[in-house]
């Protein structure tokens, strides 16, 4: 069960930083274009929050079953710390962020201002994931 859930979880991985990328390039260049925040940017939008949660849930399920996840919390060695604590803990405030950055546009009236929560609130829960993504073992 065990490297099932990480296998679907690493797969998932791609998905959901390429939903994330270009969802926030969309939210970028329809903010600097002046453009309409049309269906397309809405379904762009919503399949990157509806997969990053998917993710999330995913990442939880393996937290538990991982010897990796909260078997190693006190040990604060750099690798166990980083898939023990900070990739869980910074990648839910990342979720937390996007999640906000969807229920803010849904609220702005404007174009202009749906572009810019969009883009803000993706970029950073963007940056946010990729910067505790456990790269070492990940690639290999």
């Amino acid at each position: 069960m065990y490297t099932a859930i990480q296998t679907a979880h690493s797969i998932f991985a791609y998905i959901v930083l390429a939903l994330l990328f270009f969802a926030s390039l969309n939210a970028i260049t329809g903010l600097t274009g002046k453009r309409l925040f049309k269906d397309k940017d809405l379904r762009l939008s919503l399949f990157a929050l509806i997969v990053s949660h998917l993710q999330l849930l995913l990442g939880l399920i393996l937290y538990f079953v991982s010897p990796k996840g909260v078997a190693l919390l006190g040990n604060m060695e750099k690798s166990a710390r980083l898939t023990s604590l900070e990739h869980p803990l910074i990648n839910v405030i990342a979720l937390v962020l996007i999640t906000m950055g969807w229920s803010k546009h849904k609220k702005e009236e404007s174009n202009n201002g749906k572009f810019k929560k969009i883009a803000v609130f993706y970029t950073i829960g963007l940056i946010l994931i990729l910067s505790r993504i456990p790269w070492l073992e990940w690639m290999s």
